[in-house]
Protein backbone atom coordinates (compact mmCIF):
# COMPACT_ATOMS: atom_id res chain seq x y z
CA UNK A 1 0.00 0.00 0.00
CA UNK A 2 0.93 3.34 -0.60
CA UNK A 3 -0.16 6.08 1.92
CA UNK A 4 -0.02 9.83 1.83
CA UNK A 5 0.16 11.07 5.44
CA UNK A 6 -0.30 14.83 5.98
CA UNK A 7 2.15 15.79 8.60
CA UNK A 8 -0.05 19.42 9.58
CA UNK A 9 2.06 22.09 10.36
CA UNK A 10 3.54 22.89 13.54
CA UNK A 11 6.36 19.66 14.51
CA UNK A 12 6.68 16.22 14.27
CA UNK A 13 3.89 15.50 17.01
CA UNK A 14 0.98 17.05 14.67
CA UNK A 15 1.13 13.89 13.10
CA UNK A 16 -1.96 12.00 13.43
CA UNK A 17 -1.88 8.84 15.57
CA UNK A 18 -3.05 6.22 12.21
CA UNK A 19 -0.17 8.27 10.31
CA UNK A 20 2.55 7.72 13.23
CA UNK A 21 1.46 4.05 13.37
CA UNK A 22 1.57 3.62 9.61
CA UNK A 23 5.13 5.16 9.74
CA UNK A 24 6.55 3.26 12.09
CA UNK A 25 5.73 -0.41 9.86
CA UNK A 26 6.22 1.14 6.45
CA UNK A 27 8.99 -0.48 4.09
CA UNK A 28 10.36 2.98 3.53
CA UNK A 29 9.51 6.66 4.77
CA UNK A 30 9.23 9.79 2.12
CA UNK A 31 9.09 13.47 3.22
CA UNK A 32 8.24 15.87 0.18
CA UNK A 33 10.14 18.68 0.75
CA UNK A 34 9.22 21.38 -1.86
CA UNK A 35 6.09 22.05 -1.91
CA UNK A 36 5.93 23.59 1.58
CA UNK A 37 8.65 22.66 4.48
CA UNK A 38 8.21 21.56 8.08
CA UNK A 39 11.04 24.20 10.19
CA UNK A 40 11.80 21.50 12.53
CA UNK A 41 14.10 19.52 9.71
CA UNK A 42 14.05 15.12 8.46
CA UNK A 43 16.44 15.23 11.74
CA UNK A 44 13.57 15.58 14.25
CA UNK A 45 11.33 13.45 12.58
CA UNK A 46 13.66 10.92 12.42
CA UNK A 47 14.22 11.40 16.38
CA UNK A 48 10.63 11.00 16.83
CA UNK A 49 9.12 8.30 14.66
CA UNK A 50 12.35 5.87 15.25
CA UNK A 51 13.59 5.68 11.70
CA UNK A 52 14.96 6.87 8.56
CA UNK A 53 13.10 9.67 6.64
CA UNK A 54 14.23 9.85 2.88
CA UNK A 55 13.71 13.72 1.58
CA UNK A 56 12.33 13.61 -1.79
CA UNK A 57 12.92 16.62 -3.44
CA UNK A 58 11.30 18.19 -6.50
CA UNK A 59 13.42 16.32 -9.10
CA UNK A 60 12.86 12.90 -7.12
CA UNK A 61 8.89 13.13 -7.17
CA UNK A 62 8.86 15.12 -10.55
CA UNK A 63 11.08 12.90 -12.54
CA UNK A 64 11.80 9.54 -10.71
CA UNK A 65 8.51 8.92 -8.91
CA UNK A 66 9.13 5.52 -10.18
CA UNK A 67 12.06 5.28 -6.99
CA UNK A 68 9.38 6.09 -4.53
CA UNK A 69 6.64 3.41 -6.22
CA UNK A 70 8.56 0.86 -6.66
CA UNK A 71 7.38 -1.96 -4.60
CA UNK A 72 4.32 -0.08 -3.74
CA UNK A 73 1.95 -3.06 -4.88
CA UNK A 74 3.63 -5.71 -2.25
CA UNK A 75 4.69 -3.67 0.67
CA UNK A 76 3.93 -0.36 2.64
CA UNK A 77 5.68 2.75 1.37
CA UNK A 78 4.63 6.48 3.54
CA UNK A 79 5.00 9.57 1.53
CA UNK A 80 4.98 12.36 4.02
CA UNK A 81 3.20 15.94 3.09
CA UNK A 82 3.65 19.39 5.16
CA UNK A 83 -0.04 20.11 5.65
CA UNK A 84 -2.46 18.27 4.18
CA UNK A 85 -1.44 15.36 1.37
CA UNK A 86 -3.67 17.26 -1.26
CA UNK A 87 -2.41 20.74 -0.54
CA UNK A 88 -0.45 20.75 -3.87
CA UNK A 89 -1.12 19.38 -7.07
CA UNK A 90 1.58 17.22 -7.16
CA UNK A 91 0.23 14.59 -5.05
CA UNK A 92 -2.85 14.25 -6.90
CA UNK A 93 -0.60 13.35 -9.86
CA UNK A 94 1.24 11.01 -7.95
CA UNK A 95 -1.97 9.08 -6.78
CA UNK A 96 -2.48 8.93 -10.84
CA UNK A 97 0.77 7.64 -11.30
CA UNK A 98 -0.28 4.98 -8.73
CA UNK A 99 -3.28 4.26 -10.13
CA UNK A 100 -1.96 3.52 -13.32
CA UNK A 101 0.56 0.77 -12.07
CA UNK A 102 -1.88 -0.92 -10.29
CA UNK A 103 -0.88 0.10 -6.93
CA UNK A 104 -3.08 0.68 -3.94
CA UNK A 105 -3.25 3.80 -1.88
CA UNK A 106 -4.52 5.79 1.35
CA UNK A 107 -4.59 9.16 2.51
CA UNK A 108 -4.43 10.04 6.01
CA UNK A 109 -5.55 13.60 6.04
CA UNK A 110 -4.37 16.60 8.43
CA UNK A 111 -4.82 20.32 9.37
CA UNK A 112 -3.15 22.70 6.01
CA UNK A 113 -2.91 26.48 5.73
CA UNK A 114 -5.92 26.03 3.82
CA UNK A 115 -8.17 25.67 6.97
CA UNK A 116 -6.17 26.25 9.48
CA UNK A 117 -5.70 29.98 8.65
CA UNK A 118 -8.98 30.26 10.31
CA UNK A 119 -6.77 31.29 13.34
CA UNK A 120 -6.70 34.65 12.30
CA UNK A 121 -10.53 34.90 12.73
CA UNK A 122 -12.03 35.45 9.02
CA UNK A 123 -14.50 32.63 8.82
CA UNK A 124 -13.32 30.18 6.24
CA UNK A 125 -16.43 30.19 4.07
CA UNK A 126 -16.02 33.45 2.84
CA UNK A 127 -13.19 33.19 1.17
CA UNK A 128 -12.70 32.97 -2.43
CA UNK A 129 -10.10 31.61 -4.82
CA UNK A 130 -6.54 30.80 -3.35
CA UNK A 131 -3.80 32.85 -5.62
CA UNK A 132 0.06 31.80 -5.52
CA UNK A 133 2.50 34.42 -5.44
CA UNK A 134 5.75 33.98 -6.92
CA UNK A 135 9.04 35.66 -6.27
CA UNK A 136 10.11 38.04 -8.93
CA UNK A 137 12.53 39.15 -11.46
CA UNK A 138 13.77 41.86 -13.46
CA UNK A 139 12.49 40.21 -16.56
CA UNK A 140 9.80 37.95 -15.24
CA UNK A 141 6.90 39.53 -13.60
CA UNK A 142 3.90 37.85 -13.15
CA UNK A 143 0.59 39.24 -12.25
CA UNK A 144 -2.19 36.89 -13.69
CA UNK A 145 -3.42 35.80 -10.24
CA UNK A 146 -4.73 39.47 -10.01
CA UNK A 147 -8.01 39.06 -11.75
CA UNK A 148 -8.83 36.30 -9.22
CA UNK A 149 -8.54 38.50 -6.45
CA UNK A 150 -10.63 41.31 -8.58
CA UNK A 151 -12.94 38.95 -8.67
CA UNK A 152 -12.97 37.87 -4.91
CA UNK A 153 -13.09 41.27 -4.01
CA UNK A 154 -15.95 42.32 -6.31
CA UNK A 155 -17.97 39.63 -4.20
CA UNK A 156 -16.41 40.29 -1.03
CA UNK A 157 -14.74 37.70 -0.78
CA UNK A 158 -11.17 36.98 1.17
CA UNK A 159 -7.91 35.50 -0.69
CA UNK A 160 -5.26 33.62 1.26
CA UNK A 161 -2.24 33.70 -0.91
CA UNK A 162 0.42 31.47 -0.77
CA UNK A 163 3.69 32.67 -0.69
CA UNK A 164 6.66 31.05 -3.31
CA UNK A 165 9.07 28.87 -1.31
CA UNK A 166 12.82 28.17 -3.36
CA UNK A 167 14.39 24.96 -2.49
CA UNK A 168 16.90 22.95 -4.06
CA UNK A 169 16.17 25.36 -7.18
CA UNK A 170 18.94 25.68 -10.14
CA UNK A 171 19.60 29.44 -11.19
CA UNK A 172 18.85 29.99 -15.10
CA UNK A 173 22.88 30.02 -15.53
CA UNK A 174 23.76 26.92 -14.10
CA UNK A 175 20.47 25.04 -15.50
CA UNK A 176 22.00 25.92 -19.03
CA UNK A 177 25.31 25.08 -18.63
CA UNK A 178 24.43 21.52 -18.16
CA UNK A 179 27.41 20.69 -15.90
CA UNK A 180 27.75 20.14 -12.27
CA UNK A 181 24.26 20.92 -10.47
CA UNK A 182 24.56 23.73 -8.60
CA UNK A 183 21.52 25.24 -6.08
CA UNK A 184 20.76 28.99 -5.20
CA UNK A 185 20.06 28.98 -1.31
CA UNK A 186 16.76 28.57 0.29
CA UNK A 187 14.68 30.94 -0.11
CA UNK A 188 10.90 32.23 1.25
CA UNK A 189 8.88 35.01 0.46
CA UNK A 190 7.94 37.22 3.30
CA UNK A 191 4.30 38.72 3.78
CA UNK A 192 6.32 42.07 3.05
CA UNK A 193 8.20 40.91 -0.20
CA UNK A 194 4.75 39.53 -1.46
CA UNK A 195 3.25 43.03 -0.35
CA UNK A 196 5.48 44.81 -2.53
CA UNK A 197 4.68 43.10 -5.73
CA UNK A 198 1.22 43.64 -4.83
CA UNK A 199 1.44 47.57 -4.61
CA UNK A 200 3.78 47.46 -7.62
CA UNK A 201 0.72 45.75 -9.58
CA UNK A 202 -2.19 48.12 -8.79
CA UNK A 203 0.50 50.68 -10.25
CA UNK A 204 -0.34 49.32 -13.73
CA UNK A 205 -4.06 48.56 -13.47
CA UNK A 206 -6.84 51.53 -14.57
CA UNK A 207 -9.17 49.50 -12.45
CA UNK A 208 -8.12 48.48 -8.92
CA UNK A 209 -8.90 45.29 -7.05
CA UNK A 210 -7.16 46.78 -4.04
CA UNK A 211 -5.58 49.73 -3.18
CA UNK A 212 -2.93 50.40 -0.56
CA UNK A 213 -5.40 50.96 2.33
CA UNK A 214 -6.77 47.79 1.78
CA UNK A 215 -6.93 45.46 4.93
CA UNK A 216 -4.51 42.89 4.91
CA UNK A 217 -3.25 39.91 7.55
CA UNK A 218 0.26 38.38 8.13
CA UNK A 219 0.47 35.25 9.41
CA UNK A 220 3.93 33.41 10.08
CA UNK A 221 4.07 29.86 11.21
CA UNK A 222 0.78 28.58 11.69
CA UNK A 223 0.37 26.23 13.86
CA UNK A 224 3.41 26.30 15.41
CA UNK A 225 4.01 27.66 19.48
CA UNK A 226 5.36 31.18 17.82
CA UNK A 227 2.93 32.03 15.52
CA UNK A 228 2.70 35.59 15.09
CA UNK A 229 -0.85 37.09 13.11
CA UNK A 230 -0.98 41.04 12.24
CA UNK A 231 -3.75 43.25 9.91
CA UNK A 232 -2.48 46.39 8.47
CA UNK A 233 -3.87 48.37 5.48
CA UNK A 234 -1.43 46.77 2.16
CA UNK A 235 0.80 49.73 2.46
CA UNK A 236 2.05 48.60 6.08
CA UNK A 237 2.32 44.99 5.39
CA UNK A 238 4.95 46.20 2.76
CA UNK A 239 7.68 47.21 5.72
CA UNK A 240 6.40 45.17 8.30
CA UNK A 241 8.73 42.54 9.58
CA UNK A 242 6.97 38.73 10.63
CA UNK A 243 10.54 37.32 11.38
CA UNK A 244 11.39 33.59 10.05
CA UNK A 245 9.34 32.06 7.90
CA UNK A 246 6.80 30.62 6.46
CA UNK A 247 4.41 33.35 5.95
CA UNK A 248 0.81 33.46 4.68
CA UNK A 249 -1.09 36.64 3.30
CA UNK A 250 -4.85 37.38 3.34
CA UNK A 251 -6.47 39.95 1.36
CA UNK A 252 -9.43 40.92 2.98
CA UNK A 253 -13.17 41.12 1.57
CA UNK A 254 -16.10 42.43 3.34
CA UNK A 255 -15.64 41.83 7.26
CA UNK A 256 -18.32 40.41 8.63
CA UNK A 257 -18.63 41.80 12.53
CA UNK A 258 -17.54 39.36 14.22
CA UNK A 259 -14.64 38.88 11.54
CA UNK A 260 -13.59 42.80 12.43
CA UNK A 261 -13.95 41.90 16.03
CA UNK A 262 -11.53 39.54 16.30
CA UNK A 263 -9.24 41.21 13.80
CA UNK A 264 -8.91 44.22 16.09
CA UNK A 265 -6.71 41.95 18.32
CA UNK A 266 -4.08 41.65 15.89
CA UNK A 267 -4.14 45.05 14.46
CA UNK A 268 -1.73 47.61 14.45
CA UNK A 269 -2.90 50.42 13.52
CA UNK A 270 -6.22 51.57 16.12
CA UNK A 271 -8.82 52.32 13.35
CA UNK A 272 -7.77 51.24 10.51
CA UNK A 273 -10.69 48.55 10.07
CA UNK A 274 -13.12 51.34 10.26
CA UNK A 275 -13.83 51.94 6.59
CA UNK A 276 -13.93 48.46 5.73
CA UNK A 277 -17.24 47.25 4.47
CA UNK A 278 -19.42 45.72 6.78
CA UNK A 279 -21.71 42.72 6.06
CA UNK A 280 -25.05 41.92 7.54
CA UNK A 281 -24.58 40.10 10.80
CA UNK A 282 -26.37 36.40 11.21
CA UNK A 283 -24.61 35.59 14.65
Amino acid sequence: MLYFIGLGLGDPKDITVKGLEIVKKAKRVYLESYTSILTVGKEKLEEFYGREVIVADREMVEQDSDSILQGGGEEDIAFLVVGDPFGATTHTDMILRAYQKNIPYKVVHNASIMNAIGCCGLQLYRFGETVSIVFWTEEWKPDSFYDKISINRNNGLHTLCLLDIKVKEQSIENLINRGKKIYEPPRFMTVACAAQQLMEIIEKKRAQAYTEDTICVGLRKVGSDDQKIIAAPLRRMATVDLGAPLHSLIICGDLHPVEKEMLEMFVEEKGCLDACTPVESTV
